[in-house]
């Protein structure tokens, strides 16, 4: 039974949040959040009740993971809630935990610097561990303090299960207290995983492990891995067939099956069929029709790994490429981060310099030897481009562009 405190946060939310989408000014997620918890701070535990609940975060992907995970243990036959708009700080899990409360589960995003303040509140039995990079240092701060942010709470939540990306030297350091089970996804990006996180030595890596030649820690051995083909749990390969592109969501898939079949033990099948007709994320993905009919794809990139990863994808497409970047405090106010992205990979692809960052854009392009032309509004340097067109963006361009009439 709820209180009457939060049967009133509830209601007040549930208004608010109608009010925002009434007025146009958003989906309602946050304000409705941010009203109940300001009626209501205990109002999480109230909402999430007695379902099993399992949080998923990471750097990059939480949010696809988050999704794939939910659809597979719903084609289990559980009934699942889910933070499905990405609003994953607390106001945005109450909100969304509030909505579906008769979910027998619920499979929740959580920001990486949130993790453990939710983790009791919400009474989690699971944590899904995919990947630690640097993203908005203005914001986030460094890598290894959100490690041992992690760490902290796998020491001292001994009973919580935990699965995490055995590829991440950064991941491995956090998770190690809980004994969790490892899935080796691979590490394509390396940028932030130079030093070993127990003791500082340069860590050496091979083609699918690192290892420290000081202290010894190491990529945990595992049965559970991903490979170019399939996802191997214990000695049972499982084909991918996913209509989600890229090999970054091959290891969000890999991740999030593994977790619905060994940790809520829905059949392989199940789960398989389940995250299979997955083909947009809140947006991500999603393709539309410009004016004159031709195609663009949008996708959404935060931080040097994820852009890598989405250039490294392009780098297979015959299209025209937009880059639309702002630097608001969604998307991090410093926009240096430009400089560790391999633009290079763009050369010779038509490419737009675009959003309010056009220029520094512009000139990381020209230094990477990629030539562009500056157009600020997204779509009508989309309608400039040749054939089919891929816009790839920072955070705010990339809500905007969800948002708005094409």
């Amino acid at each position: 039974m709820t209180t009457a405190r939060a049967r009133i946060a509830l209601a007040a939310g549930r208004a608010a949040g109608w009010a925002s989408r009434a007025t146009g000014r958003g989906a309602g997620t946050q304000v409705s959040g941010r009203v109940m918890l300001g009626i209501d701070p205990q109002l999480l535990s109230e909402v999430v009740g007695t379902r099993r609940v399992a949080l998923v975060s990471a750097t990059n992907g939480k949010t696809t993971t988050t999704r794939l995970l939910a659809e597979a243990v719903r084609a289990g036959g559980a009934s699942v809630a889910t933070n499905h708009t990405g609003a994953n700080m607390p106001a945005g899990i109450a909100a969304a935990l509030a909505r579906e409360p008769g979910a027998e589960i619920a499979i929740v995003e959580v920001d990486e610097r949130w993790l453990a303040k939710v983790i009791d509140p919400l009474g989690a039995e699971l944590l899904v561990l995919g990947n630690l990079t640097r993203d908005q240092l203005d914001r986030m701060g460094e890598v290894s303090a959100i490690a041992e942010q992690w760490r902290e709470v796998c020491s001292t939540h001994p009973d919580v299960r935990v699965v995490a990306n055995a590829s991440d030297p950064h991941v491995v350091w956090a998770a190690e207290p809980a004994n969790p089970t490892w899935i080796a996804l691979g590490a394509p990006w390396r940028g932030d995983a130079a030093t070993c996180p127990r003791c500082a030595a340069l860590l050496t890596w091979s083609a699918d492990r690192f290892d420290c030649p000081r202290c010894g820690f190491a990529q945990p051995d595992t049965p559970h891995r991903l490979d170019p083909d399939a996802l191997v749990l214990g000695g049972e390969r499982i084909p991918l067939h996913l209509s989600l592109p890229g090999s970054w969501n091959r290891m969000n898939a890999a991740l999030a099956l593994a977790t619905a079949v060994l940790h809520f033990k829905v059949p392989i099948g199940r789960a398989v069929a389940g995250i299979s007709g997955v083909d947009v994320i809140s947006g991500r993905f999603s393709t539309r029709r410009l004016p004159d009919g031709r195609e663009a794809r949008v996708l959404l990139a935060k931080n040097p790994a994820g852009w890598t990863e989405v250039l490294r994808w392009l780098a297979g497409r015959d299209a025209g490429v937009v880059l639309a970047v702002n630097a608001h405090l969604a998307d991090g106010r410093d926009p240096s981060w430009l400089w560790d992205v391999p633009y290079e990979l763009l050369r010779g692809v038509p490419v737009a310099a675009s959003g309010e960052r056009a220029l520094d854009v512009a000139v990381r392009l020209d230094y990477a030897g990629v030539e562009c032309f500056v157009e600020p509004d997204p779509l009508v340097a989309a309608a400039r481009l040749p054939g089919a067109v891929d816009i790839i963006a920072s955070y705010t361009q990339f809500t905007h562009l969800t948002k708005r009439s094409w």
